[in-house]
């Protein structure tokens, strides 16, 4: 398995309506090629990590452009462009 893990920005005050429009896009992010697990994670001023968990590096490059374009939906509410590194998946538990 491999994990993207993206780092963000949203710009103050916008938490919330880019929390929603997550919302909205679940099961767009949920049904990519090989998609396993998908992890959000922001603070109060809007710094936040994005943790998505896929088949391999392979399936995750083949995403690229359906990711960019998820992203660019965010466009409005991020400060800057999303900064992701890639990883080979260790260990990946869940209770």
């Amino acid at each position: 398995m491999f994990a993207r893990v993206t780092k963000y920005k949203m710009k103050p005050g916008s938490r919330d309506a880019a929390t929603a429009l997550l919302n909205q896009l679940k099961t767009q992010i949920m049904a990519m090629n090989g998609m396993h697990n998908f992890v959000n994670v922001m603070n109060e001023d809007g710094s936040g990590y994005v943790i998505s968990v896929v088949e391999s590096q392979a399936t995750s490059d083949a995403n690229a452009e359906q990711v960019a374009a998820l992203w660019g939906q965010f466009a409005d509410h991020l400060e800057s462009p999303p900064t992701p590194e890639g990883y080979d998946v260790i260990a990946n538990w869940a209770n």
